[in-house]
């Protein structure tokens, strides 16, 4: 898969009619002033651009009442992050008011050769646990193969998730834009976690994740310039570059395989022994 960093899949979000907060990206703390004064309120949030989960959770995220408090958590996540990989760009993007925190998703579910929208009421931090330990609150719906997504499916999931009215055409118009995303790029999985309700009543983006097929990036020039090699794993950028598939482990072993099945069969009688 080829990863995009956070601001490049709200780029791709705005550009497809998905409304996201107002952001901006810095590459050093000293721009961090101007964007708060850019961007006005009083609130202010400061994200790590890295190609990593779990960044709420991690510390990646930081919320500031005031601007020196954003120049400080820029100062702080600029540079590598605890697992040693670089983080060269954050976003200080305008605070929002929430009033409500979804899970919208659109992923390649390979057992049934369909792409498959998942939603939840229960967004944010803790999604996987949800997934796991309550699969009844994840909404699935398996699309077509052979037609696009249409308004009444949307409204399923709308409808599902317990949407006020009001919000059913917002909603539509956003889960139609990750579709176009999704097939006119040959993405493998795009995530919005939290997708938001605003005190307003407005549908917004608050994060976004698109992993794309890299075997496709040949007819999808556009999202092969948004890939960012300091992100990814110096053996397997190298290895890429030769069209061989290489996965870093740790450990002293080394393993040499002519197919995936002969590769797992192998790491599970390593591992075994």
């Amino acid at each position: 898969y080829m990863h995009i960093h956070e601001h490049q899949a709200k780029d791709l979000f705005k550009k497809n009619g998905i409304k996201v907060p107002d952001f901006i990206v810095v590459s050093n703390a000293k721009e961090a002033e101007t964007a708060c004064k850019k961007l006005g309120g009083s609130i202010w949030v400061v994200k790590a651009q890295v190609h990593a989960g779990g960044r709420g959770k991690g510390g990646g995220v930081i919320v500031c009442k005031n601007i020196e408090d954003a120049i400080e958590a820029s100062e702080r996540l600029l540079g590598p992050d605890a697992s040693g990989q670089p983080v060269n760009e954050v976003i200080i993007e305008a605070g929002q008011d929430i009033a409500k925190e979804l899970y919208l998703g659109l992923l390649v579910d390979r057992a049934s050769e369909r792409i498959t929208v998942l939603a939840s009421i229960e967004g944010g931090m803790d999604i996987e646990k949800v997934a796991s330990e309550t699969p009844d609150k994840i909404i699935k719906m398996k699309t077509s193969p052979l037609s696009k997504l249409s308004l009444d499916e949307c409204a399923e999931v709308s409808v599902k998730l317990g949407l006020d009215e009001s919000l059913h055409a917002e909603f539509s118009q956003t889960l139609m834009g990750l579709y176009e995303i999704f097939t006119a790029h040959d993405a493998n999985l795009i995530e919005i976690n939290p997708l938001i309700i605003t005190g307003d009543n407005q549908i917004m983006a608050l994060d976004g994740k698109i992993d794309f097929d890299d075997n496709a990036l040949y007819r999808n020039e556009s999202i092969s310039i948004l890939r960012d090699v300091a992100q990814e794993d110096e053996k397997e950028r190298s290895a890429s570059e030769y069209e061989l598939n290489y996965i870093s482990l740790d450990g002293t072993v080394g393993c040499m395989v002519n197919g995936a099945g002969l590769a797992m069969a192998t790491m599970d009688l390593i591992e075994y022994h």
